[in-house]
């Protein structure tokens, strides 16, 4: 019985990977943008946040499909957050992904959304891939570019 209970008490600790993270955001003029960070399955439902850029969640609503996913689930994510980002700068954020969800169908999304004015859905989206993750990545709206390196 002892056996049986020490079998099926223990869970299977997934093996995860550190990566420095780094936002180049374009030269554009207003408030910082908001960035969330998120994880999807290989169905493109959200499955978990990885970092947020602004720290203050009076507006993390403006980040709308994200927020459909996080507001529901209302994880804490304090330990995952970081200052807005203006036009023009960087950042660098440290960001784990488990190792599993490499080469399986996972994506990442860059959800940008800056107060008056736009949000982006996919500023950035790109399947997690051996390549990926250590490559530069372009941006489509408040991002000029991402670049992940392993570490």
């Amino acid at each position: 019985m002892v056996a049986i209970f020490a079998l099926f008490s223990f869970k299977s600790v997934s093996e995860k990977t550190t990566y420095k993270c780094m936002i180049q955001m374009t030269n554009y003029s207003g408030e910082g943008a908001y960035v969330a960070i998120s994880l999807l399955n290989p169905k493109g439902e959200y499955e978990k946040t990885l970092f947020v850029q602004g720290d203050d969640d009076e507006w993390y609503s403006d980040i709308t499909e994200w927020w459909k996913f996080h507001g529901k689930v209302r994880a804490n994510i304090d330990a995952i957050t970081g200052a807005t980002i203006s036009g023009g700068e960087r950042t660098i954020s440290i960001i784990e992904i488990e190792n599993d969800k490499i080469n399986s169908g996972y994506k990442i999304r860059f959800e940008t959304a800056v107060e008056d004015q736009e949000y982006y859905k996919d500023d950035i989206e790109f399947e997690l891939t051996s390549e990926t993750v250590k490559a530069k990545t372009e941006g489509k709206g408040f991002i000029r570019y991402v670049r992940m390196l392993p570490q």
